[in-house]
């Protein structure tokens, strides 16, 4: 009686042993390391998730609502990789222009700056048309909190503000427009943001 119970025993310790090592993971890409934090004097698991937004879901009247909301996506894919660029090169230009000695020596900066930056997107905004155009300003201002005249006007001075914004204004643009995602940019805003997620 007593064997029957020990191999009893022994079969479920080795069955339980497979089963433990089945279900724990042979290699490392499959671990995940998960943070603590303190809570009440115990550790516990600590995981930050994503912002997860949720919006209704848009109802369109016609056909034509729908393909200008595809072609609203389409832009957005193509211009916000552009504003986030242009943002990123504002924050790295102004972070350098804090270690340059005098004025001289920026506005000789901010002049190579200029021509090297009409080299590099001159032919990608050529590509753009001008309702990509006049969405890429907007953009600009979303993503740096200021119109692209207040950043020419701060970078360039303010004859070439005004300049690049009659020119903008020959092609029924305005440098001086501003992102309004409350108000006549709300679906811009739920697009770009659910391209920023993944969703779109």
């Amino acid at each position: 009686m007593k064997l029957k119970v020990i191999i009893t025993f022994c079969l479920a310790l080795t069955c339980m042993q497979s089963i433990a090592q089945e279900s724990v993971p042979q290699d490392s890409e499959k671990l995940y390391v998960v943070g603590t934090s303190l809570y009440n004097g115990e550790y516990i698991p600590h995981i930050e998730l994503p912002t997860f937004y949720a919006y209704a879901p848009i109802k369109f009247k016609n056909k034509r609502q729908r393909r200008e909301y595809t072609r609203l996506v389409r832009d957005v894919k193509k211009t916000l990789p552009l504003a986030i660029e242009i943002r990123t090169i504002i924050i790295e230009t102004y972070e350098y222009l804090q270690t340059l000695p005098d004025d001289k020596a920026r506005e000789k900066h901010l002049d190579k700056l200029e021509k090297g930056l009409k080299e590099q997107y001159t032919p990608k905004m050529k590509k753009l048309t001008l309702r990509q155009g006049k969405l890429l300003i907007k953009l600009v201002d979303r993503e740096c909190n200021q119109s692209a005249y207040q950043l020419v006007k701060l970078f360039m001075g303010s004859f070439k503000a005004a300049f690049y914004n009659t020119f903008a204004s020959f092609f029924g643009a305005s440098l001086k427009k501003s992102y309004d995602p409350d108000g006549e940019d709300w679906m811009v805003e739920q697009v770009v943001v659910k391209v920023i997620t993944g969703v779109l």
